[in-house]
């Protein structure tokens, strides 16, 4: 069966606002989401976090909009929001009900033209340690919560952006002055450097006409610096190992490894590769390591699309009480270096596509969901019919492609490995019924 093509229109306003319009009447809700091209590559040493603290700050109020009203006030008109941050850009977004557009419209333009007005030294050290928190929450404290922080450590030497994760360190965030925030607002923040995507129940006319009202007297910066050189070589180089002992209720093992940029044909490959290996119970990591070697209590693999250099293909094994961390480590990579020397076999194949065009479907089918892969991919390609074309891609992928795409990632050159240990051993007793109700499941 064909699938229905997602028709929208793609246009600017003088200031260089990007905005997209795709109509949909199915429903009577509407999805707006900005994409601002700045994320936490976009900071420099010594002043990481300031994209994420901005998720924050955000929200705290604009000139004429009070402190925390703007959540108040979408979810008054019966809509949802929120805001999210990742190494490549900053979103921010809403749900509403269709005829609350021109509302949502409005609170976005507000705050991308005034936030300054309202920000303060309270607000800001307010936000601050709400950030803090979210960091001992989230990272330090959480049982393998760093996981993502050290890989990115071992994958990306220090001088590149991508060395470091999106919250930043404790430091740079309390050694943030206002004026440093703001000087970050002014060069990224400005209608320059975003993509507005307005998906639903929606008549264009009158979202042109409120885009160009609230939008275009908000000044554009032509003086956003560009990034450095991004590149790096496409493998490691060597093995990066490190053993954590942290306070976490059994061992884990995490692999890691540098992958083509997201777009790259060979990083579609991956993708299908990760349904291949670790898509359910029928996948080959956890068939081997899960139901029957019986060594691993889950197992997971996942790929992390960057545009800067190399993206993140990566994975888990959670060590069962009583096994040997390096036989599960020893089994994981066996099945990684196969899948780079045998081709998958069809019905592998098959089940993979049928994940992932199951996924694929299931997003596009939400409005909120089109709205975010519109501006993706504008602001990441400057190619919006990228969301009619994906699924094509990733379902035309051959077992070649997978092969050779793993031969070329799952290398020992190429290869970062985190063993988490406990810190008290044995494992506690929760630990251990929670281990014996997994391995009954498996059995099932």
């Amino acid at each position: 069966m064909p699938i229905p093509a997602v028709r929208f229109t793609d246009e600017r306003l003088p200031n260089g606002l990007r905005y997209i319009i795709a109509e949909d009447h199915l429903a009577p809700v509407v999805a707006v989401d900005i994409w601002y091209d700045v994320g936490s590559k976009h900071e420099v040493p010594g002043k990481t976090g300031f994209a994420h603290l901005f998720e924050h700050v955000m929200f705290q109020g604009s000139a004429h909009v009070g402190k925390a009203e703007h959540i108040a006030l979408v979810q008054a008109a019966g809509g949802t929001m929120n805001g999210t941050t990742w190494l490549d850009r900053t979103n921010y977004f809403e749900t509403m009900p269709s005829h609350q557009l021109e509302l949502a419209l409005w609170l976005e333009a507000d705050r991308m033209g005034t936030l300054l007005d309202a920000l303060s030294q309270e607000n800001l050290d307010n936000q601050r340690e709400v950030v803090k928190n979210e960091k001992r929450w989230s990272y330090d404290n959480r049982p393998y919560g760093t996981w993502n922080e050290k890989l990115q450590a071992h994958l990306y030497p220090p001088e590149h952006p991508y060395h470091h994760p999106t919250i930043g360190s404790m430091a740079d965030l309390d050694a943030a002055s206002l004026d440093d925030v703001k000087a970050f607002f002014r060069t990224y923040y400005a209608p320059n450097n975003a993509v507005l995507a307005i998906v639903g129940d929606v008549d264009p006319a009158d979202a042109r006409r409120w885009v160009a009202r609230y939008f275009s007297a908000i000044p554009a910066n032509p003086a956003i610096p560009p990034l450095a050189d991004l590149r790096l070589p496409p493998t490691l180089g060597g093995e990066h190992r490190e053993i954590v002992e942290d306070r976490v209720p059994l061992p884990r093992v995490y692999l890691g490894f540098r992958a083509p940029v997201f777009g790259d044909p060979r990083f579609d490959a991956l993708e299908v590769a990760s349904q291949i290996l670790a898509g359910g119970k029928g996948s080959r990591l956890y068939r081997r390591l899960v139901r029957d070697e019986r060594v691993a209590q889950d197992v997971v693999m996942f790929s992390l699309g960057f545009i800067g250099g190399a993206s993140v293909t990566a994975g888990w094994a959670t060590v069962r009480p009583g096994v040997a961390i390096a036989r599960v480590e020893a089994l994981f990579i066996e099945e990684l270096e196969r899948l780079g020397r045998e081709p998958v076999t069809a019905d592998e194949l098959a089940r993979a596509r049928a994940l992932v065009e199951t996924d694929e479907l299931g997003a596009l089918q939400r409005v909120e969901e089109r709205a975010d892969r519109l501006a993706m991919y504008a602001t990441l390609f400057d190619d919006p019919d990228l969301i009619n074309r994906m699924l094509g891609r990733f379902l035309a992928v051959t077992p070649d492609a997978i092969r050779a795409a793993a031969a070329g990632v799952f290398r020992s050159d190429n290869r970062a490995v985190l063993t988490y240990v406990p810190a008290t051993a044995p494992a506690d007793a929760a630990a251990l019924d929670a281990a014996e109700a997994v391995d009954d499941e498996a059995a099932a």
